[in-house]
């Protein structure tokens, strides 16, 4: 039998969320897709992620929801991590880490599957070997699970190709994260695995990765840190459709989905209210 599983790339802030709200419902049906995995790590005004915005994502109906490095970056969130099995951490972080870096669970259609994240090391801060950590999953899944999603979430194209190859045949598919920009590589590994480099970015494409243009270009030009206001046009769904064999977890296709969301503009949130998309970050988190 075909198992689907619909992987979504980097959802950013509040216009992410409400892009992916807009869109998924008419993703499910079109495609019949038993699983939705979604990188949640730039969901709360840009970066990380809290328990209510981790809440509802899961009442949209998101499977799994990802995270990388912006793992820890609110504090409310590690309880959710220390209990949750569908929300993960990276797999290469310390053993002391709070939360899984990896889950095995079962679909409503009634296939079981394993989910992980890997961060990167180029242009990345330290974290283990990903190949080692990626190893060391697949051990501990062993026969529970045929069908397989590694995430790659890494700064480096290579890092993610390498990873590509070194599980090709073993994992159902691996797939980027983190760059926010949808690669066009989307391919079938000779061994069976799908992989594409990166999922893209779901969310506000009228700025910079998801950034006020406004608020990134004066930071980058004198050198002096600022925040990063999330944008909130050009509002797209990033991400790809992976079809794989339930009896052997291997994948026969791989298409890129790419969906444009029209979305009437929120007024300006009442003066003393939460900022949660305006919390911003350094200049320095840039390109994250």
């Amino acid at each position: 039998m075909h198992f689907r599983a619909l992987l979504i790339g980097d959802v950013v802030g509040k216009p992410g969320r409400r892009s992916l709200r807009e869109a998924l419902p008419a993703l499910l049906a079109d495609h019949s897709v038993d699983v939705v995995i979604v990188n949640g790590e730039n969901t709360a005004g840009g970066s990380g992620i809290t328990p209510p915005i981790f809440e509802e994502l899961r009442g949209l109906g998101v499977d799994v929801v990802t995270m990388g490095d912006h793992v820890y970056r609110k504090k409310e969130i590690v309880p959710v991590l220390a209990e949750s099995d569908r929300l993960l951490r990276p797999a290469n972080l310390p053993d002391e880490a709070v939360g899984r870096g990896f889950t095995v669970l079962e679909s409503q259609s009634g296939f079981p599957f394993a989910v992980t994240v890997l961060l990167g090391r180029t242009f990345m801060k330290p974290a283990g070997c990903p190949f080692h950590a990626a190893d060391a999953v697949l051990a501990e899944v062993g026969e529970r699970a045929k069908l397989v999603f590694v995430e790659m979430h890494a700064e480096a194209t290579s890092d993610r190709i390498a990873m590509g190859w070194h599980l090709d045949g073993r994992v159902t598919c691996v797939y980027g994260t983190h760059t926010h920009v949808q690669t066009a590589d989307e391919r079938v590994l000779p061994g069976g695995t799908a992989y594409i480099s990166d999922l893209g970015m779901t969310g506000p494409h009228d700025g910079v990765l998801g950034r006020r243009t406004d608020k990134v270009l004066p930071a980058l030009i004198t050198g002096m840190p600022r925040h990063f206001d999330v944008s909130g046009g050009d509002l797209r769904v990033h991400g790809a459709l992976v079809t794989a064999d339930t009896e052997t977890g291997r994948a026969t296709a791989i298409e890129r989905i790419a969906v444009s969301v029209e979305i009437a503009h929120e007024p300006a949130p009442e003066k003393g209210a939460p900022k949660e998309d305006n919390e911003g970050q350094d200049g320095e988190d840039a390109a994250e």
